[in-house]
This record gives C-alpha cells, sequence and structure tokens, in this order.
C-alpha cells in the first residue's frame, strides 16, 4: 500500500488496538496484534526507529554484564529470544564471534566458567559454544589486538543485526499481516469516552499538517523515551517513569579491527564493558552510560564520552584510534524504567508494562533482543483492556518478512543486499529500471542509486534522512559520505515521490544540518556527489 492509501486507512476509522510509537516495541507489538488477527494502527511522529531503535550496539545477545550482575531470569529470558530472532530472521541476524582478551591468569577461569554458564542458560538455542583460546589463537583471530602481556581469551557467540532493518521488515510484516503503519504522523492528543477511558488518538500528518482522528478499543504507549509526554496527554501530572540514558557509538576504519572477529572489553573506567564490533566493513565501538537531561530525537554525544571510548579501546588495540579517525558518531537514549536513587549503569534493563486509570496501557524499558517478549506482555494486557476476544500468541515461530532459508543458495551474500531477504531480487529489478540504479551513490560505501527509488516505493521512506539513516545506513556508516550523496538523494527521491527542485534543496540542506552531528568537527562538506 502507498503511503496515500494507508493514510486513507487510518482516518476516521475504528481499530481494535492503536500503538503509538514505531521502534522496536511498538513494532513488535504492531506485529504480534496483527499477526493474532485483530485490526490495527500504528503512528510514529517522526520515522521507523528514528530514534533510539536504530543507535543500539548492533547486538542480539543475552548480556554478558547481566550475567556479572547476577540478573540470570534476565539473561535466560533473552538468551531464548536471541535464539528466535536467528531463527525468524536469518537475513538480518547472523552469529559474531567475540573474544575477550585476558592478560592476568585468573581471568582464564574467570571468563570461562561464566561464558559456559552462557551456554548452558541458552539451552537448544546457543549459537555455538565458547572456548579457550591461547596467546596464538587469540592473535590469529585478532591480528591487531595489544600483544603485550597476552594469556590468551576466550571466545563465545551473540547474534549481530542491523536495527533500523529489523524495524523496516517488522513494519512490512504488520502490513503483510493487514495492519495499518504510518510514519511522519504524531499523535496531538488522546480521546476518551463518556467514561472517561481512552478509545482513541487525533494524530497530525507531517506533510499536510492536516489532522486526523482514529478510534481504537485500546492505546498502547510505546514511545520509549517520550512516554511521559503521551501519558500527561491523558493525566498532566503523572511522574515520570522513564530514565534517559544516552550511549555512544563511533565508526571507525575496518583496519582497527582486521578480521571477523569482535573484542569484548571487560573492563572500561566506570566498570561497563565495551565492545570493538565488524560491522558493514566498519569497526563499531561502544558504548557509553550516562544519564541524559531530556529525551531528544538528535542526542549528541559530549567531547569526555568520544574521548572515554578512544581511551578504553586503545588499551585493547595494536593501533590506538584518534578524534580523527572516526567516521561517524551517534548517541542513542535507553529508555530506561525510572526507581529513584540509582545510578544509570544499575538500573534494570528489564520491561514493564503500566496502565493508567483510563485504560492507556504504557510499555517501558526492554531491549531489542527482547522486543518480541515484551510485545507479548503489552498484547496480554491490552487485550484485557480493550475487551477483545483473546487469541493466542503465534510471533515464537512468525517468520518475518523476507524470509529465506539460512542455507540457501540464493541468499545474498553482500551485506547491504542481504537484510532484504527474499525481497532482494526485486530490489535489483528496481535498480535496474531507473537511469543509472546499478551505480553507486558514492564510492566509499555499496549501495546502489536504484535502493532510494526501492525505499520510496515499497519501504514508506519519505525524506532524505529516511533513505540515508535508516533504509540504507550511510549517516551511521560514514557521515561524510552521507552528506556528500545528499544532493543526488534528494532528486531522486523528488522524482519518486513528486515533489519539485525547491523540495529536493530543503530535504538535502535539512539532512546535511543533521549529518554535522554526526561527524567530529561538527561540519560536513556542502557539495553533492
Amino acid at each position: 500500500m502507498t503511503r496515500s492509501e494507508l493514510l486513507q486507512a487510518a482516518s476516521g476509522k475504528s481499530f481494535d488496538v492503536i500503538v503509538v510509537g514505531g521502534g522496536a516495541t511498538g513494532m513488535g507489538t504492531a506485529v504480534d496484534a496483527a499477526s493474532r488477527g485483530y485490526s490495527v494502527l500504528l503512528l510514529e511522529q517522526e520515522d521507523f526507529a528514528k530514534g533510539t531503535s536504530s543507535r543500539s550496539t548492533k547486538l542480539v545477545h543475552g548480556g554478558v554484564r547481566y550475567l556479572r550482575q547476577g540478573n540470570i531470569s534476565l539473561v535466560r529470558e533473552a538468551l531464548h529470544e536471541r535464539g528466535l530472532m536467528y531463527d525468524n530472521a536469518p537475513h538480518l541476524v547472523s552469529s559474531l564471534a567475540f573474544v575477550v582478551p585476558r592478560y592476568k591468569w585468573w581471568e582464564g577461569p574467570f571468563y570461562g566458567i561464566g561464558l559456559k554458564l552462557y551456554d548452558l542458560l541458552a539451552g537448544k538455542l546457543n549459537l555455538e559454544p565458547s572456548r579457550s583460546l591461547s596467546p596464538d589463537e587469540t592473535l590469529a583471530k585478532i591480528p591487531n589486538l595489544e600483544s603485550d602481556g597476552l594469556d590468551g581469551g576466550t571466545e563465545y557467540h551473540d547474534g549481530q543485526f542491523d536495527d533500523a532493518r529489523m524495524c523496516i521488515t517488522l513494519a512490512r510484516t504488520a502490513i503483510d499481516h493487514g495492519a495499518v503503519v504510518l510514519n511522519h504522523s504524531k499523535v496531538v492528543s488522546l480521546q476518551r469516552d463518556d467514561a472517561g477511558y481512552v478509545r482513541g488518538v487525533v494524530f497530525q500528518d507531517a506533510e499536510t499538517g492536516d489532522e486526523h482522528l482514529a478510534a481504537g478499543s485500546v492505546v498502547i504507549n510505546a514511545t520509549g523515551v517520550f512516554a511521559n509526554s503521551i501519558r500527561r496527554m491523558e493525566e498532566p501530572e503523572s511522574l515520570s517513569v522513564v530514565e534517559p540514558s544516552r550511549g555512544v557509538h563511533l565508526v571507525l576504519d575496518a583496519s582497527f579491527l582486521r578480521g571477523d572477529t569482535a573484542i569484548m572489553v571487560p573492563h572500561t573506567d566506570d566498570g561497563r564493558v565495551l565492545f570493538v564490533i565488524p560491522w558493514y566493513g566498519r569497526c563499531l565501538v561502544g558504548t557509553t552510560d550516562e544519564q541524559a537531561p531530556e529525551p531528544l530525537l538528535e542526542p549528541r554525544a559530549t567531547e569526555e564520552e568520544v574521548e572515554f571510548i578512544l581511551r578504553n579501546a586503545a588499551r585493547y588495540l595494536a593501533r590506538d584510534p584518534e578524534q580523527g579517525d572516526v567516521l561517524s558518531v551517534f548517541a542513542g537514549l535507553r529508555p530506561l524504567v525510572r526507581h529513584e536513587g540509582q545510578a544509570t549503569k544499575r538500573i534494570s534493563r528489564e520491561h514493564e508494562v503500566l496502565v493508567s486509570r483510563g485504560g492507556l496501557v504504557t510499555a517501558i524499558g526492554g531491549k531489542w533482543t527482547t522486543y518480541r517478549r515484551m510485545a507479548m506482555d503489552v498484547m496480554d494486557h491490552a487485550i484485557d483492556i480493550g475487551g477483545l476476544e483473546r487469541r493466542p500468541c503465534s510471533t515464537e515461530t512468525l517468520h518475518l518478512h523476507g524470509w529465506m532459508d539460512r542455507n540457501d543458495v540464493s541468499m545474498p551474500q553482500e551485506d547491504w543486499l542481504r537484510v532484504y531477504g527474499s525481497d532482494a531480487q526485486e530490489v535489483v529489478a528496481v535498480c535496474g529500471e531507473i537511469d543509472g540504479g546499478g551505480e553507486l551513490l558514492h564510492e566509499r560505501l555499496p549501495y546502489p542509486r536504484g535502493v532510494v527509488a526501492y525505499a520510496a516505493r515499497h519501504e514508506l521512506a519519505r525524506t532524505v534522512e529516511d533513505v540515508l539513516s535508516r533504509r540504507t545506513r550511510f549517516l551511521f556508516l560514514d557521515a561524510r559520505a552521507a552528506s556528500e550523496c545528499a544532493d543526488s538523494v534528494s532528486a531522486l527521491l523528488a522524482a519518486e515521490l513528486g515533489h519539485g527542485e525547491e523540495w529536493a534543496t530543503a530535504q538535502a540542506t535539512a539532512f546535511r544540518s543533521i549529518a554535522a552531528g554526526y561527524v567530529m568537527d561538527g561540519d560536513p562538506p556542502v557539495g553533492g556527489a
């Protein structure tokens, strides 16, 4: 369906379930509800995965640090969900080997026993067993690891994925099951019935400014760090239930991590673990954990956070990264459940579902790996609140849009194309339909021009940022390259969406302003490519 068709299907209609928020939790809930057979409307104020859900460490994992904290139940649940994501989205989730380097003899049994427990908790859904490595084996895995004093390492496996592409895949899965999903559609008020129960929303289409009314048996607030603002539409005096925590990641050239094995750094200055991960031909390093003063759509990394990551990564890399080596820096806000008096590093990553007096269902906390379980819990509450017929959840074995057998010889091997799964041939076909569609958008990244047209036609991309940040990962992989191709992308998108030159120019300018926050000097080049 086109966006205009989706908008028409949403306006003035009544739904079983209305979901506010198009990130991991909201999309997971829409898929859960639609696959149970309920009528569903999802509304996102910006773009799908605009906030937290596109800014993760790109891991589908149980959480080694939670194991250290003794939170066995959270680790067990997350490892189970990791296995389900691996099975249900093989085009998006892959197994990634991690090495924990050790520089003291006692670290061998310490990490070895802990990661064997990690294997045990994963059960039959474990990806691969952990094992101890000699110093030579460790350096063979990570050739440029700091070798001075190296005593060996411990290898284990976790899942890796593309978070924004997962969110787009969930959107298409929800649509496949009959849901109506709309981006750039901001909820501006909640509607109540005569008894005071929340039974609908008014939302504004960002492209026209028009407001639309949609009724629903139950409304679900899945807006992450913005959950407080939706709650206060119903109850202005509602207490804050979310404590935003800022996580920062740096993207470096692949030369800082030769090979395809990740590093888990067990000791940083603040006691957190740090990951150094191969991702789309780059090296991703993060993350920090600092309290954020307020929820923002575009949070920014501080210089102190960048220096923290560079300093700690340098301890484990033979080549020390510097600020000038950073291709992109991005920050995201975790929607942690608020509990007074706790430091953000100790606040629970577990989720909670809250129900207001007026029946607004709010989901908070959680993480990408457990999105499906969180959505199931949300719907179990929503069914009762909305008085819906109870139907079983089917997402545990639900193949997501684009699913292909992991061993299918036709599965694309190129990282940028693999994420489309069974739609890859359609993407290639679109690239062949437009003028120069097979040519690269930029020499430093693998995306062809045709993906812009595909994103507009099939993935509800409406802006240059939608394309360069989330349909492709340009902005996160190389902010300068993204800025340099903004003009060509805006022209392609304008042609697809029927806009003129003025719109294209404004779009490119707006994107470059955003991209300025992803480079170290804040001043990306202005020219087009």
